[in-house]
């Protein structure tokens, strides 16, 4: 596999090449990686998967024309006339005012932080194997649990690099280690599935297996013999591990794209109240092996700790440098390179009161622990999805729940939303459980 060094120098070489061929700017991605995974189903080796990839993207622009190619061939000839095929079709491409690189003054100068993300890409197949061995064998040492759909363990190591014509050159690498099982309970049509996964850079900070399995067939056993609620309004404890996907719908409300376009349902709250006091989500690129850290975003700009709702006021926009000039504004580091933006380390913080808090005063509600479907507006925030999870009684979690539908709008739902104090850095976006009150289940 390339390394950070030879990834940047041809990242810099397609650059080169393409201001030979006649391109005003131009940038370049180079993106390698090697992973092996190992799957075990009902204690036999179902599948081993090694891939090796390494894929060079460059970008062209010729005045305000631009185009973008790709290859995953690093022969100097060969992207050398890779350069002039991406000049030509920039020629023939229709105007964007708004296109370009970033500001060359906001580029990130000097080395990258060492984010600590590469633990030196241990990979045995063998140990791969006997960690998948061993979440399946304690997910199906769980009492109830009757079949299987496996566990898995995974190694990866990956290299970015990103070169632009006006000065930036850099590259880093990270490892990523994962392990999982997902499990079956029950027997027939009342049979109930549940998984459970861990994944670190470093392979030695990864969960043990066992406590891996243990939890997946924990959770499938408990949803066993679920029972169905009559329709009307109730608050709604969102559990962490699907908590998240709130995040994400308020990271695409907020993206330069949704804005400029006037197709978001947030489009006149810059500035204005949109969670309830107290409420504050951050995203931190420069966590200490982080899942999501990166020493620059993907137009080369330094990025740095964001916050982009404080007490519940929305602070900012996600700007690449596109949307950034239509609007009038400096981008914020969040581009992503394959257009538009993305996050890091997305996490809104903890609040005050303990989860046993926003349990105790609920006579009766809804913990959701899984949501199904896509029934998202994010023009208009209205918001329908189906769930399942666990009937709240008299402040404690009760009887298992299944085919409901919950909804709201999410206007109002961030608008009612209070956080636990359980914040714990888990995946890549992280939220504590969320009590939300005043949404809608559809049941019976």
């Amino acid at each position: 596999m390339l390394t950070p060094e030879q990834a940047r120098d041809a990242a810099c070489h397609a650059v080169d090449r393409a201001r030979a061929a006649g391109a005003d700017a131009a940038d370049a991605t180079v993106a390698a990686d090697s992973s092996t995974a190992v799957s075990i189903r009902l204690g036999a080796v179902e599948d081993v998967d090694r891939s090796e990839d390494e894929g060079l993207s460059l970008r062209v622009f010729v005045g305000k024309r631009s185009a973008s190619v790709s290859s995953s061939r690093f022969n100097p000839d060969e992207i050398a006339a890779l350069a002039k095929r991406a000049v030509a079709m920039a020629r023939l491409a229709p105007e964007d005012p708004w296109a370009g690189l970033a500001p060359q003054d906001r580029l990130l100068r000097g080395n990258a932080p060492d984010l600590d993300l590469w633990d030196g890409g241990a990979s045995d197949p063998q140990a791969l194997k006997a960690r998948a061995q061993a979440a399946e064998d304690a997910a199906r040492a769980v009492a109830g649990v009757t079949n299987s759909e496996g566990g898995s363990a995974s190694a990866r190591e990956a290299v970015t690099a990103l070169a632009t014509s006006h000065g930036f050159a850099s590259a880093y690498r990270t490892t990523n280690y994962g392990v999982s099982a997902s499990v079956i309970a029950g027997e027939g049509s009342a049979m109930q599935r549940d998984y459970a996964y861990d994944s670190q850079r470093y392979q030695a900070a990864l969960e043990s297996p066992g406590s891996v399995g243990l939890r997946a067939g924990q959770q499938a056993v408990a949803r066993l013999n679920p029972i169905k609620l009559p329709s009307g309004p109730l608050p709604i404890l969102f559990d962490p591990r699907i908590g998240s996907g709130l995040l994400g719908h308020f990271v695409a409300a907020i993206a330069g794209s949704t804005i400029t376009r006037g197709t978001s349902f947030l489009k006149d709250m810059l500035g204005k109240r949109v969670f309830a006091p107290g409420v504050s989500i951050h995203d931190d690129p420069h966590r200490p092996r982080g899942l999501r850290s990166r020493p620059f975003d993907g137009e080369g700009l330094p990025v740095s700790p964001t916050i982009l709702v404080e007490d519940g006021m929305l602070e900012t926009w996600l700007l690449d440098s596109a949307s950034a000039r239509q609007l009038g504004m400096e981008p914020t580091a969040h581009a992503s390179r394959g257009g538009g933006v993305s996050t890091s380390n997305l996490y809104m913080a903890a609040g005050k009161l303990p989860r046993e808090t926003l349990l105790g005063d609920v006579k009766r509600g809804l913990y959701v622990t899984e949501l199904i479907g896509q029934g998202v507006n994010g023009v208009t925030g209205d918001y329908s999805r189906g769930a399942a999870g666990f009937l709240i009684e008299d402040g404690e979690i009760t009887r298992p729940v299944a085919e409901i539908t919950i909804a709201g709008n999410l206007k109002d739902m961030f608008a009612a939303l209070t956080p636990a104090s359980d914040l714990v850095f888990r995946y890549g976006i992280n939220v504590p459980t969320l009590r939300i009150d005043g949404m809608t289940v559809a049941g019976d």
